[in-house]
């Protein structure tokens, strides 16, 4: 298999047709563990919608993959994203079952932030996070992201405006400069 970059036991790709089968049956083997914080694309109209969007100028979707199986581990999504001055977008990610608590998630995530910073160019993503989702709090906070604010009934989810918190990470800076963008 071939990946946009490794590390470990994790590599990202981009999601194909021919993954359908597979990504549908584990978003729905994670059903229960995704619900009240995310609905992923569990059958075969709704993730070839999510081809669609991720194809989009201002979307882009991530496979983590377990690559000693080659197995889909979880998938991270950039969207919103604008350039110019901005250079950003909003990160969603999810884990599957039976890669929850491995690391795989975390892994990949770091991976596709990198690619983001390096290859697309972006300068800061947010990732909106329901409060009384931990797992995904814990992973933003190993990551480095950093809390940035509170946003009552942000997102439409599960059937209802729900509250989030905003968690941002920017690109760090290339080396020989300051946060300002000067020399050092």
């Amino acid at each position: 298999m071939r990946y946009l970059r490794t590390a470990g036991p994790v590599g990202i790709r981009p999601p194909r047709p021919v993954d359908e089968a597979e990504f549908v049956a584990a978003a729905r083997r994670s059903r229960d563990l995704h619900h009240p914080w995310l609905a992923a694309p569990d059958d075969p109209a709704r993730y070839a919608a999510y081809l669609r969007k991720i194809r989009r100028r201002d979307h882009a979707g991530y496979l983590i993959c377990d690559r000693d199986s080659g197995a889909i581990a979880g998938y991270v999504n950039i969207s919103g994203i604008l350039m110019g001055a901005l250079r950003g977008g909003y990160l969603g990610y999810a884990a599957f079952l039976p890669y929850t608590g491995t690391g795989h998630a975390s892994a990949g995530i770091g991976l596709v932030l990198r690619h983001a910073f390096d290859a697309l160019g972006l300068h800061r993503l947010e990732a909106n996070i329901q409060p009384g989702n931990e797992p995904s709090r814990r992973v933003a906070r190993k990551l480095g992201f950093r809390l940035e604010g509170y946003s009552p009934e942000y997102l439409f989810v599960d059937g209802a405006w729900r509250d989030h918190e905003r968690w941002a990470i920017t690109a760090p800076a290339p080396a020989g400069t300051q946060a300002g963008g000067g020399p050092s």
